[in-house]
């Protein structure tokens, strides 16, 4: 019997193998595809204990960008409707490339996130969004305001109420997270560390081949990765 899980996301994440996957992954101590534990790189300024307390948040989802936020399943879906659905659509939609990542700072916590062109990638996370949008249980209202709490404009409470999440469609960013919410003592040395790391991985154009469908246990525990859906091409 296939395991069900309290929620799924559907989000990138690069091949493990991949130098990006593995920068990603030793980066976060953890591959999400197979739930090990992995040894973080020797990083100059920071200790292994530096790079564990600045990066619980994106160690327990593991190294990925979303495009299509968590979800509960609806009622009378399950994990199987959602694979078949999501294997399916991908066979409609052709890779996508961007320009290079690059290290930027979003709010107080650091990530990759690509250069223009960024449109289809955007595209592809829209279609995601709005041709599983039936596979999504509807958010009550308890959860609703929890997203409020933050501030929303007009256009992302019509996507709260509409998709689930204030940041999709015109509202999307994509980005590869890297680190919690930085104090102003950590965003030096981590921000200094992760130019060096990084810098390879910055030089060529990111492509997105296949999405992953990602899979939340419930009760803060690590999600997993649980498929991989090659896009057409």
């Amino acid at each position: 019997m296939i395991e069900q899980y309290q929620r799924y996301g559907i989000y990138y994440a690069p091949e493990p193998q991949s130098a990006l996957g593995q920068f990603g992954n030793t980066w976060l101590g953890r591959d999400p595809e197979s739930s090990d534990s992995l040894a973080r790189p020797a990083v100059t300024g920071l200790s292994d204990a530096d790079i564990a307390a600045g990066t619980t948040s994106p160690r327990r989802y593991g190294f990925h960008g979303t495009l299509k936020p968590p979800f509960a399943l609806s009622v009378g879906k399950d994990r199987a409707e959602l694979e078949a659905s999501l294997a399916s659509l991908c066979q409609t939609i052709a890779p996508v490339a961007c320009g290079p990542l690059m290290l930027k700072s979003i709010g107080r916590f650091l990530a990759l996130v690509p250069t223009k062109p960024v449109a289809p990638l955007a595209d592809l996370a829209a279609t995601l969004v709005r041709e599983l949008d039936a596979f999504r249980q509807p958010e009550d209202e308890a959860a609703m305001n929890k997203r409020r709490a933050a501030g929303l404009t007009d256009r992302q409470e019509e996507n709260l109420v509409r998709w689930g999440y204030p940041y999709v469609m015109e509202e999307f960013r994509f980005h590869l997270t890297l680190t919690n919410k930085l104090s102003d003592d950590q965003i030096v040395p981590f921000t200094n560390a992760l130019s060096d790391l990084v810098a390879t991985l910055c030089e060529a154009p990111f492509v997105v081949r296949e999405v992953c469908l990602f899979g939340d246990p419930g009760d803060q525990k690590p999600f997993r990765l649980l498929k991989r859906f090659p896009l057409a091409g």
